[in-house]
C-alpha cells in the first residue's frame, strides 16, 4: 500500500531532510506535496533523485485526501494547522514541541516505545521528542531493561543547527569576521557563538532551568520510565551538525559494564563505538549523516552506588529530528495503522 502524504515546514532544513529521507528508505509513497508559508509557496524542493514538487500554500490547503502529514514549521503553525488536518482525517506527525506533553498525543521514538502509537488515534496527531531527549532515551532503552534507571544526570553540547540555518548562517559568518577583525553581530544567539559556548537554549523558567532542559526531564519520563528523575545541562557549542551528550545514569541495582555493553551492542538505533585510546570514540563531525546514536566512553560511575557514565552522540537533524519523523511513518505503517483516507 502506497500514502498519499505531505512534508509540512518543506523549506526548511528538517523538511528538506524529511524529503530526502523519505526518498532514500523508499518510504510507499503515491503522491507528495510539499508545504510551506505564503511566502514560500511557488518554490520547488526535490523529491528524490528524479522528482521536484512545487511548494503549495499550506493556509489554504486542504488535507482531506491524504493519508499521513509530516509537520516541522514550528510550534505555532502546528498549534493551527496540525489539528486541522487531524479532522480532515489525516495522520500528523508533529516535529515540534507543541503536542509533546498533551497527555492524549503519543510521544514516540521507534526503537524504545512504539506501543505508543496505538493511541494517537483522539486527535490523529503523534509528537516526535525533541533532538537531544531522542538520542539520549535510545541509548538508555537497552541499559532501562537491565537495570531499571533511578537518575539521569546529562550536560549536552549542541550544534548551531538546532537553532535552524539562521543558527548555522551566524556560526559561519562570526568565525569568517574572526578573521577579519570584523566585530560579531549577535542576533540568534544571546552571546557570540563562534569560539564560544552558551549554556542556554530556549527560555528561562521560574526555577532557572531553561525550557530545553526541562523538556529533556519531562520527555524522558514520558517515553521512558515516569519515575526516572532527569537533571540537564543544556549547551550550544559551535559545532554545525551533531548534538554530544556527557550522560550519568544511576541504576536501582547493579549493572556491569560487560552487562551494558553486551546491551548497547545489540540495540537497535544503537552503535557502541568504545576503544580506550586516541580517536576511539565519536564526535560530532563523525556523526553527521549517519543514522546510528554512537555511544562512546562507556565507564564506571564511582560517585554513585550503581552508576555508569557515558558519551553518545547523533545527528541532530537526522536521528534528532528528520529521521525519527519517518522512522514513525515506517512503524504505522508496519502495525497497519495507517489507514486510507477516502478521497
Amino acid at each position: 500500500m502506497a500514502y498519499k502524504i505531505a512534508v509540512v515546514g518543506a523549506t526548511g532544513a528538517v523538511g528538506r531532510e524529511i524529503l530526502k529521507i523519505l526518498a532514500e528508505r523508499n518510504f510507499p509513497v503515491s503522491e507528495a506535496f510539499a508545504l510551506a508559508s505564503p511566502r514560500s509557496a511557488g518554490q520547488s524542493v526535490s523529491f528524490g533523485e528524479n522528482q521536484v514538487l512545487k511548494v503549495k500554500n499550506l493556509e489554504t490547503f486542504d488535507f482531506s485526501g491524504l493519508d499521513l502529514a509530516l509537520f516541522s514549521p514550528g510550534a505555532a503553525v502546528s498549534a493551527i494547522h496540525a489539528p486541522r488536518a487531524g479532522a480532515q482525517g489525516c495522520v500528523v506527525i508533529d516535529n515540534t514541541s507543541q503536542f509533546r506533553m498533551e497527555p492524549d498525543v503519543p510521544l514516540v521514538v521507534p526503537e524504545v516505545n512504539p506501543q505508543a502509537l496505538k493511541r494517537f488515534r483522539k486527535r490523529n496527531i503523534i509528537a516526535n521528542p525533541n533532538c537531544s531527549t531522542i538520542q539520549m532515551v535510545v541509548a538508555l532503552k537497552p541499559l532501562h531493561e537491565i537495570a531499571r534507571i533511578r537518575r539521569v544526570v546529562v550536560s549536552t553540547y549542541q550544534s548551531v543547527s538546532g537553532a535552524g540555518k539562521e543558527g548555522m548562517d551566524e556560526l559561519f559568518n562570526q568565525t569568517k569576521g574572526s578573521f577579519v577583525n570584523d566585530l560579531p553581530t549577535v542576533e540568534q544567539f544571546t552571546k557570540p557563538i563562534a569560539f564560544n559556548a552558551i549554556p542556554h537554549i530556549d527560555k528561562f523558567m521560574e526555577d532557572g532551568a531553561t525550557k530545553e532542559e526541562w523538556k529533556m526531564s519531562v520527555e524522558t519520563r514520558k517515553i521512558l520510565d515516569p519515575d526516572i528523575q532527569v537533571i540537564a545541562t543544556c549547551v550550544r557549542v559551535p559545532v554545525f551538525i551533531g548534538h554530544a551528550e556527557a550522560v550519568h545514569v544511576e541504576f536501582e541495582s547493579p549493572i556491569t559494564l560487560a552487562e551494558a555493553r553486551a546491551a548497547l551492542s545489540k540495540a537497535p538505533g544503537v552503535q557502541l563505538f568504545d576503544k580506550r585510546e586516541d580517536a576511539g570514540y565519536i564526535t560530532p563531525i563523525d556523526a553527521a549523516g549517519e543514522d546510528e546514536v554512537f555511544v562512546s566512553r562507556l565507564r564506571r560511575d564511582p560517585t554513585v552506588p550503581h552508576g555508569l557514565a557515558f558519551w553518545c552522540v547523533s545527528d541532530n537533524l537526522r536521528k534528532g529530528a528528520a529521521l525519527n519523523a519517518v522512522q514513525i511513518a515506517e512503524e504505522l505503517h508496519r502495525q497497519g495503522l495507517l489507514v486510507r483516507t477516502p478521497a
